[in-house]
């Protein structure tokens, strides 16, 4: 009984003394804090509505984005040689006898190959469906080697 009335005579002491403690003094010299007279604009219900949904990019950002691919060493101008650097595979593929000349018979029989794949029904014509095989094939997503 006796270490209770210890255990809560000390709990009173402290919690008087943590009250009596006096408050630092203010840095001489320093500004007063600022008052606060108002409460700051807002949504006076505080479960209000979700915040707005960020925007859709814009198509500016777009562009730039694009022009960054380019723009290889990040100099803020894009020359042929790193504007053509992407279409270099193309090129070659397209480049027959490998002169690094591609000739119109090299691009006409290409394209006319490509027209006659994709004409399934021969009439010289391609439909819709037709056309969305012309399409390129997307590059297979590399395999993860884990």
């Amino acid at each position: 009984m006796a270490a209770l009335l210890l255990a809560a005579g000390g709990l009173f002491w402290w919690q008087g003394r943590a009250s009596s403690d006096p408050l630092p003094a203010p840095l001489i010299g320093a500004p007063p804090p600022p008052a606060i007279d108002t409460l700051p604009e807002g949504d006076p219900d505080a479960a209000g509505a979700p915040p707005p949904m960020p925007a859709e990019a814009s198509p500016q950002s777009r562009e730039e984005k694009r022009f960054s691919r380019y723009d290889r060493n990040r100099d803020g101008v894009i020359t042929r040689i790193e504007m053509m650097g992407s279409r270099v595979k193309a090129f070659k593929a397209l480049d027959k006898d490998g002169d690094n000349l591609l000739s119109f018979e090299e691009w006409a029989v290409t394209t006319s190959d490509r027209f006659a794949t994709a004409d399934g029904n021969a009439d010289g014509k391609l439909t819709p469906a037709e056309f969305a095989t012309t399409a390129p094939k997307k590059a297979a997503a590399p395999r993860c080697k884990c």
